[in-house]
């Protein structure tokens, strides 16, 4: 299936993370016991992948239902092992509307993970900073967020189970948002609350853009997560974000922005992103 390939609601529904799930169980095989946690890892944050124990590795054109990934830094598998000895399901990169995939593809990988017994879904991304005081490298909770992309995963027939007007009064759980603040004193990893704008890219923001997500609250902004989350809330998941600040957003430094200078931040990191990761699902 081609990144370019659009999907209906019904191949991304119900019925296929169902097929999508059972796949991945019977890949995991003898040793498979319902995942604590499902974890997205994005640009530049994949290493957390090496740090599972017990792996098995899938990719994802061999998942039913899955495109392949087409980001740099995206190394495009699903992973099943065990963080802090605790099991959990992982991918290695994500799929973004940018891509040409619609929105209830963007957020499909959710799904599986609830249909794999997930009750919580961990999500990271690289953002550019709005926040002035950001500095690449910094770590950022999600504690809210705005969606700018101007598409919903939720939008057409409701499916099975599915909440049609979920609250999104507080997306990212409390309880979890502090779990994992309690794991980075633990670690001794500097972590910050801030609201995540998504917006739709590929482009990076203009200086004028960044001035207006300045003045309507956002933190950070990015590509992704924000319609993953709306489905975590649709289904019953409870969703907490940590976004890598990799730059300045547009107009704030005098930097031009690229994708690898994402993915080096993402590297430069990774260290404390990972330790992060791995005490908060030690603490799930």
């Amino acid at each position: 299936m081609s990144a370019g390939t659009h999907h209906t609601i019904g191949q991304t529904g119900v019925p296929a993370a169902a097929t999508a799930a059972a796949y991945i169980r019977q890949t995991v095989g003898a040793v498979w016991r319902d995942p604590v946690a499902g974890i997205v890892l994005g640009s530049g944050l994949g290493g957390l992948a090496d740090r599972l124990e017990n792996t098995v590795r899938m990719p994802f054109s061999r998942v039913p239902g899955f495109p392949t990934a087409t980001v740099a830094g995206h190394a495009g598998q699903l992973l099943y092992g065990t963080l802090a000895g605790r099991p959990v399901v992982m991918l290695a990169g994500r799929f973004h509307m940018y891509e040409g995939h619609e929105a209830p593809l963007a957020a499909f990988p959710v799904r599986v993970l609830h249909a794999l017994g997930a009750p919580v879904y961990v999500a990271s991304n690289a953002a550019g900073g709005v926040r002035r005081t950001f500095v690449p490298g910094d770590l950022m909770l999600v504690a809210d967020h705005i969606n700018l992309m101007f598409r919903n995963p939720l939008i057409g027939p409701t499916e099975s189970g599915d909440e049609r007007f979920p609250d999104m009064s507080d997306p990212y759980d409390a309880a979890l948002r502090a779990l994992m603040h309690d794991a980075a004193a633990a670690v001794n990893v500097p972590l910050q609350d801030g609201v995540y704008c998504g917006l739709l890219g590929p482009t990076y923001e203009t200086p004028a853009e960044v001035r207006m997500l300045e003045r309507l609250g956002a933190d950070a902004v990015g590509m992704s997560t924000v319609p993953e989350v709306i489905m975590a809330r649709a289904i019953g998941m409870r969703a907490v974000a940590v976004s890598c600040i990799t730059n300045k957003a547009a107009g704030l430094s005098h930097e031009k922005l690229n994708h690898q200078e994402v993915m080096d931040a993402g590297k430069a990191v990774a260290g404390r992103f990972e330790s992060l990761v791995i005490e908060f699902v030690r603490r799930l």
